[in-house]
């Protein structure tokens, strides 16, 4: 097996090269189980079917209806106010469960709008992740990045709110983000939302839903390495009195590289339809069809050090990869929501959400023995792989939620239980002796320096899974005029199952049952009208497949979030700005320790720190004028109070700022920027603190077309990005230019 890329004392799940089949963990080149399937009525019943279920005596609904927030206090306007009002005035239920304004969440929230994503042409969701305030995107090969968060790996990703938990933050592939109206980024522990997880934070992706208006836009975009993409979104009032109400997200993306012989295509196709079913229900039914294909994709790093202590340099365009080798996934997923009205101020939610998905593979690791280059840049071998890969996702949530008045004051409450369960597959294909660990010319080389094997016969290879049965609740309740407690907990039972485990394939691996609580805490003192402080208190628990040093299971890792903060609004509530300070802590993380006589690896638990503070500045500075800054900084200690994790830089800027010019106002222009210290790898590479900036500019033609030029690493400089498990080259100076139209 290839050696580990990681060094033998500070990766967060595991820090040894596991000794089995490739297909469960990103620390080796091996493909991590992604839930995709191919379900082939999934796009004909999005673009035609679904819509034609509903009446279509009606072509469009009255202009604008909507009642206001609270006209459906009494039951006999339900009918006729419920779903417009709600479409209206959808809120996000953050960090609790609970609909609250960020500014009154006492945890650290960012959100980057659709309006960010489209301006600044981020059309892959791990590239908008990038403006996000502290959030880093380790990048180690062209199909898998790792997420990370106040020092710590984020494990959780969900859609609206609900979600399997991410095990190894490992994220295969991007998501179009073309599909969402927003992205959601909730640091620190997030119990109340996930079950189980750490202590970095949660990426919530926000669908988009049905509007009360007909219309949507078109998207044609050409640009560097034979960019062609082309993004359709368009609702439809399926009903004159406005009760139902769809919307088609319709995308095709085709590109190349920087990268020797890399292309990519990516199809998305998204549908939802909404409305009232009797006088006090809501039904919501939703289908999402991804398919992606990459070409000659990169599996794991560079290899940059040499034996004598050195660092490699190559043009960025260099890849191990081999023209044979390609990375596809494919994936359908449904949901459905009914929400029922219980009164004035109360509602019923059931949620199920079911994903289907399949991954192919043929690739090729490039890695050294002596896990370093010589000084003539050989020493690379090859390992050749293929696989197939199904998943499996079921998620049913059901809760109920409202105010209620207690002591002469109101007060909020949510209360639900889910189930999920999770199973994948991984099928190999055995290779012949003779094309495994070939030696490979000196690096960099090209795309036809390694055969494909002669693959053999199919097997299953790894296999498992998991339920997850959870129960939450969150109330909010008012003590004072100006003093507010939120308090929740969490209750989860985990029960696992499969044929192997981290270190080793098995026959059977008995994986014991968890069963965890986990608590939240959270108070916000009203200053001033626009000025609030809180602090908050919360713990969330993450199961580890690493054995000690007598094979049994190391206990789940437990992560404890605490935080203290400022908000204030400003300019009419326009501009929000936030002050934190956090401390975060990772008790019991895996640690690689050695090798048994059996060969075996096994860990030992370890407790590590993260404290810091967060400054963020988000909102409009002027009626044209929007801005987004944000500061991290954060200290990483481990058990014997030194440094660790030294691959997360200790400081990050991110600036979003964009305007229209009064003396041209047709004219939009704006400028991104990221900036990061220096960050180093124990045994590996080292990259020097950089800034990477973007910028763009639109002009509308018309009142419906608009023109926008995309210029992303305008400086052209050369980074590396990422180096916790590797490292390849950041993306040169490229440009995009796309026709916007609205229908």
């Amino acid at each position: 097996m290839p050696p580990h890329t990681h060094s033998p004392n500070v990766a967060l799940a595991a820090l040894a090269p596991p000794a089995f089949t490739p297909g469960l963990h990103r620390t080796t080149p091996m493909t991590h189980p992604v839930r995709h399937h191919p379900v082939a009525f999934a796009a004909a019943l999005l673009a035609s079917g679904l819509f034609h279920a509903l009446p279509a005596q009606a072509q469009s609904a009255p202009a604008e209806t909507a009642a206001p927030a609270n006209a459906n206090t009494e039951a006999p306007e339900l009918a006729t106010v419920v779903i417009k009002t709600k479409r209206a005035h959808r809120v996000s239920k953050g960090a609790t469960n609970l609909p609250m304004e960020v500014k009154d969440t006492p945890q650290s929230i960012s959100t980057i709008e659709q309006e960010d994503m489209n301006d600044f042409g981020t059309t892959g969701s791990n590239d908008a992740l990038k403006m996000g305030t502290g959030i880093n995107v380790e990048v180690y090969e062209t199909n898998r990045v790792a997420l990370n968060a106040r020092g710590f790996e984020i494990q959780s990703t969900q859609i609206d709110g609900l979600g399997m938990t991410n095990d190894w933050g490992v994220v295969t592939g991007q998501q179009d983000t073309f599909l969402f109206d927003k992205i959601e980024l909730i640091r620190g522990a997030n119990g109340l939302l996930t079950g189980v997880g750490n202590a970095s934070g949660t990426v919530n992706y926000v669908r988009k839903r049905p509007t009360n208006k007909d219309g949507g836009q078109l998207q044609l975009s050409t640009g560097s390495h034979g960019l062609k993409r082309g993004a359709l979104d368009h609702n439809k009032v399926l009903t004159q009195d406005g009760k139902w109400a769809g919307r088609v997200v319709v995308v095709q993306e085709d590109k190349d590289s920087y990268l020797r012989a890399l292309a990519d295509q990516r199809t998305s196709l998204y549908g939802v339809i909404d409305g009232q079913i009797g006088d006090h229900g809501m039904l919501t039914v939703g289908l999402t069809h991804l398919k992606n294909k990459q070409k000659s994709p990169m599996w794991g790093s560079l290899t940059l050090n040499r034996v004598d202590g050195s660092q490699a340099e190559f043009d960025v365009s260099s890849s191990t990869s081999q023209d044979w080798t390609y990375w596809n996934t494919e994936s359908t997923s449904a949901f459905v929501e009914y929400t029922h009205s219980l009164g004035a101020a109360w509602e019923a939610k059931l949620t199920y959400n079911k994903r289907r998905g399949e991954e192919q593979t043929r690739l090729l690791y490039a890695y050294s023995f002596s896990g370093a280059l010589n000084t003539d840049n050989t020493g690379l071998v090859g390992w050749p792989y293929r696989s197939v890969t199904t998943n499996d996702n079921d998620l049913l949530d059901a809760n109920v939620s409202g105010e209620f008045s207690a002591f002469g004051r109101e007060h909020s409450l949510i209360a639900g239980v889910s189930h999920s369960t999770q199973a994948h597959d991984t099928d190999t294909y055995s290779v012949p002796d003779a094309s495994m660990l070939q030696a490979l010319p000196a690096f960099p080389y090209g795309g036809n320096v390694y055969a494909e094997p002669a693959w053999g016969a199919r097997a299953p290879a790894t296999g498992s899974e998991q339920k997850l049965t959870r129960f939450y609740g969150s109330t909010r309740l008012a003590l004072t005029d100006s003093l507010k407690a939120i308090a929740g907990v969490n209750v989860v039972k985990l029960d696992r199952e499969g044929n192997s485990q981290y270190g080793a394939i098995v026959s059977s691996t008995d994986y014991p049952t968890i069963d965890k609580t986990s608590p939240y805490l959270g108070f916000t003192y009203d200053f001033a009208p626009h000025l609030l402080g809180y602090a908050s208190y919360s713990e969330i628990f993450q199961y580890q497949d690493q054995v000690d040093v007598t094979g049994t299971y190391l206990d789940p890792m437990k992560g404890v979030n605490h935080e203290i903060g400022v908000k204030a609004e400003w300019l009419d509530n326009r501009l929000l700005t936030t002050f934190a300070i956090f401390g975060a802590q990772q008790k019991g993380i895996s640690t690689y320790v050695g090798m048994t006589a059996s060969g075996q690896y096994y860990y030992a638990p370890q407790d590590v720190k993260s404290r810091g503070f967060e400054v963020e500045v988000a909102g409009r500075i002027g009626q044209d004028a929007r801005l987004t800054l944000g500061l991290t900084q954060l200290e990483l200690t481990g058990p014997d109070g030194q440094d660790i994790f030294e691959w997360v830089p200790r400081t990050t800027v991110n600036l979003r700022y964009d305007t229209r010019l009064a003396a041209m106002p047709k004219l939009k222009l704006g400028v991104a920027g990221r900036w990061q210290s220096d960050v180093e790898k124990s045994g590996g590479a080292k990259q020097g603190a950089y800034v990477v900036a973007n910028a763009f500019t639109s002009y509308e033609l018309s009142d419906k077309a608009t023109l926008r030029l995309n210029v992303n690493n305008l400086f052209d400089k050369k980074y590396l990005g990422g180096l916790a498990y590797g490292a390849i080259y950041g993306a040169p100076r490229n440009a995009a230019l796309t026709l916007e139209y609205k229908l």
